[in-house]
């Protein structure tokens, strides 16, 4: 059979990779720190379903110094406390931004500071992913030898899993990377003439628009914990309602702990949608996931919605457009509205985005034959 329009890979049962890839985040949209976070999430989620001591996530951010407060940390601190086994943050480096011309020699001991830890991560075993979340800058500030890196990276574990994000990777990193998804900015007049702000869209063909919404919601998560009554989440997932996908561990624990602070839905069936494969159910939990996201727009009660694969959804036809846009209209001005997933036709209310990032594919390790990982790909 033709398998005609968009269809997204599910949580089916699958046979699984266990060599670890490379991945690099880059380009000048958003997105790229917030995949990273999303990758610690599934990563957690697994480890905490999983009875070995063999998922373990060091999350090492440089430029991102200890001084500063980051939403996420929130979110972070309580899997800490919940999973102490699970999660390693190390922060590195002055919490502004500079450039070439303002480098301290505080900048450079801060960069070498963290290669270290990164260099011992790497090299004890100890770790299943290692983040290494801004680095393509500092490689870019000459604050790190690009060599050293690559080839401390080239000899990595072989199932260690290696996530290196932020702008200006450098060329030599590029080549040796599984995974290259840039993340390219886009604007729409329709949002700024219409002083439309909160809505943020994530497209395109690479790797990294769930996983950036995962991302996102982590970091509303941790302000909420953070900040009492500040926010409240609701991550609504479209085509994805099956079992096995990573991240519901991690969100289930921190709803166990902080029940005002988040929820989480999922519909669809377990399996990929194609368009000329779609069945009554298909339609029937589309619009169950719809009702439930638009009651949830117009209340208020959320500062930060994910609409995961509403895209696709409605690209499939399984959801009319019109009604999402004026739902996106009325949105209260405070609310947060994060929308993913690849699409043939881009739907009308991509010009109410105030931030739409397409994460374009350059290079994906599924495109050459290998198999997706737990705990990193769903």
């Amino acid at each position: 059979m033709t398998r005609n329009g968009i269809g997204i890979r599910t949580a089916q049962v699958r046979q699984e990779r266990l060599v670890g890839q490379i991945h690099v985040y880059d380009g000048l949209g958003k997105g790229k720190s917030q995949a990273a976070l999303g990758v610690v999430l599934r990563s957690i989620g697994l480890g905490i379903n999983t009875p070995s001591n063999s998922n373990r996530v060091l999350l090492l951010r440089f430029l991102k110094g200890p001084e500063r407060d980051y939403d996420e940390d929130g979110a972070i601190a309580a899997l800490q406390r919940g999973f102490p086994h699970l999660i390693d943050q190390v922060r590195t480096g002055r919490a502004e931004f500079f450039g070439h011309e303002e480098i301290t020699t505080f900048d450079r001991d801060e960069a070498m500071r963290g290669w270290d830890v990164a260099k011992g991560a790497i090299a004890s075993g100890l770790y299943s992913v290692v983040v290494l979340d801004e680095i393509n800058p500092v490689l870019d500030l000459g604050l790190l030898p690009v060599d050293e890196v690559v080839r401390t990276l080239k000899s990595k574990p072989q199932e260690l899993e290696i996530i290196a994000t932020g702008r200006a990777a450098p060329q030599k990193l590029l080549d040796i990377a599984d995974l290259h998804s840039e993340m390219k900015p886009h604007h729409h007049p329709t949002a700024k003439a219409l002083f439309l702000e909160g809505i943020e869209i994530y497209t395109g063909a690479g790797k990294g628009k769930s996983t950036s919404a995962l991302g996102k919601a982590l970091q509303a998560i941790g302000r909420g914990i953070n900040h009492p009554g500040s926010t409240r989440v609701l991550i609504m997932q479209w085509l994805k309602g099956g079992s096995g996908y990573t991240e519901d561990a991690a969100i289930a624990a921190l709803q166990q702990s902080y029940p005002e602070v988040v929820d989480h839905q999922r519909c669809g069936g377990d399996a990929i949608v194609w368009r000329n494969s779609r069945q009554e159910l298909d339609y029937v939990e589309a619009e169950r996931g719809w009702e439930i996201a638009k009651v949830a727009i117009a209340s208020g009660l959320y500062k930060t919605i994910i609409l995961d694969e509403l895209n696709p959804t409605v690209d499939l036809e399984l959801l009319p457009v019109e009604p999402i846009v004026q739902a996106l209209l009325r949105k209260p001005r405070d609310t947060e509205i994060i929308i993913t997933g690849r699409c043939q036709n881009p739907p009308a209310y991509f010009d109410l985005a105030s931030v739409h990032s397409e994460v374009y594919c350059h290079k994906h390790y599924a495109n050459q034959g290998v198999e997706l990982k737990r705990g990193v790909d769903f």
